[in-house]
């Protein structure tokens, strides 16, 4: 039944949307009578901010407040991340000017590295596979990959649109079997910088070394430069191959899942439990990773004809998803703590009243783990391939 409106009072202003919260907004108009047609008339005409403090809002008003204030946090954000961006690019013009060794960064590449993520990250927030710090994470870390190298931006790419892809896929069943499943993905900044941080601390490396562009992989001429960008590869690809194998091992294999330290057969969702679906599909995810940037490199590196080859980069990436997601298992057996609750009839990350231990000791969260395996990936893999990667 609609509510109708008293003579003489303003025209109540209804917000598009849910109506969440309505009977609380309905209650509070009731109870205050007159003065609370007063006070509506008062903020209608004097700013809403000042007198906030002074007259109690209504829910619909504190709910318009809150967003408000959300998207001026947002607008000044984005005026930051704009200025740093355009530091960058003055930095990087000064200091090839006065030292003529480093590559400047050219407006169209700058417009790119900051529109780019831009749309990536408002979409990942439309689509809820990022929240509200998420795509504010995400939009920094995609800045600062994609204006050091093209081959970086593409891999952080596929490694996010698959991903969010595959934590969407099949949610019914998951919801079924992961006490903390999300309602697509929403990984926060925690989430973002756990998987990206490792990343985007070796492009900035990277563009102290060399400055911003793409460059071969190729140890006999670019030691340093192939050692960091391996190792970037490696953090994205392992990150890929962990998620892959999550998402696709926990709904499609047939078998229980076993884990990694003594190889009993354990519930779905277990930490440190692995099947045979799953680590194929993480070394596919590393690997789509991998052809991700083989395809970049062969898109934009002019001088490749002189250069060692660049086709290693697939198996390393494919190498990097599985080995990956093998030391992901095995730091989520031994030190991420793994219980079934009876009440809820799923695996739990944290010890309960009704939960039943089945392996791990509560160290590390997921977030932890991700960040752990992605370093030691970053730093372990590149130097066992330089013995094995063909010389120019």
């Amino acid at each position: 039944m609609s509510a109708s409106v008293p003579p003489g009072s303003p025209p109540r202003v209804v917000r598009a949307g849910p109506a969440r919260g309505s009977g609380r907004a309905r209650g509070e108009r009731g109870e205050g009578g007159g003065g609370g047609g007063v006070a509506d008339a008062l903020r209608l005409v004097f700013s809403h901010q000042v007198l906030s403090f002074l007259i109690p809002m209504s829910y619909y008003q504190e709910d318009f407040f809150r967003e408000y204030l959300k998207m001026m946090a947002n607008m000044v954000i984005l005026n930051l991340l704009i200025c740093i961006s355009l530091a960058f690019w003055i930095v990087s013009m000064t200091a090839s000017t006065y030292y003529g060794t480093l590559r400047p960064i050219s407006p169209w590449r700058w417009l790119f590295s900051v529109l780019v993520p831009l749309i990536i990250a408002t979409q990942g927030f439309k689509k809820k596979s990022l929240d509200h710090s998420g795509a504010l994470g995400g939009l920094v870390v995609g800045f600062i990959l994609t204006v050091a190298n093209y081959s970086f931006f593409s891999s952080l790419f596929v490694f996010f649109v698959t991903s969010s892809k595959l934590t969407k896929w099949k949610k019914d069943i998951k919801k079924q079997i992961d006490s903390e499943y999300k309602e697509g993905g929403q990984r926060n900044w925690v989430q973002v910088f756990c998987n990206g941080g490792v990343p985007t601390e070796l492009a900035l490396l990277y563009m102290i070394e060399n400055g911003p562009g793409e460059i071969p992989i190729d140890f006999s001429k670019e030691y340093t430069a192939s050692w960091m960008c391996l190792s970037l590869l490696g953090a994205l690809a392992c990150s890929a191959g962990d998620t892959w194998a999550s998402e696709i091992g926990s709904v499609m294999s047939k078998s229980k899942p076993r884990l990694i330290t003594t190889w009993e057969q354990v519930p779905v969702g277990t930490n440190g439990a692995v099947t045979l679906v799953g680590l194929i599909s993480s070394l596919l995810g590393g690997m789509t990773v991998g052809i991700a940037y083989f395809i970049t490199q062969l898109l934009f590196v002019s001088d490749l004809e002189i250069s060692a080859p660049q086709w290693p980069i697939i198996v390393f990436g494919a190498a990097a998803g599985l080995l990956g997601s093998i030391v992901d298992s095995y730091l989520g057996a031994t030190m991420q703590y793994s219980g079934f609750d009876q009440t809820i009839g799923m695996v739990v990350n944290h010890q309960t009243k009704d939960s039943k231990h089945i392996s791990g000791k509560p160290i590390l969260d997921n977030n932890a783990v991700n960040l752990f395996s992605s370093v030691i990936i970053a730093l372990v893999l590149p130097g066992m391939s330089w013995f094995f990667w063909p010389r120019g």
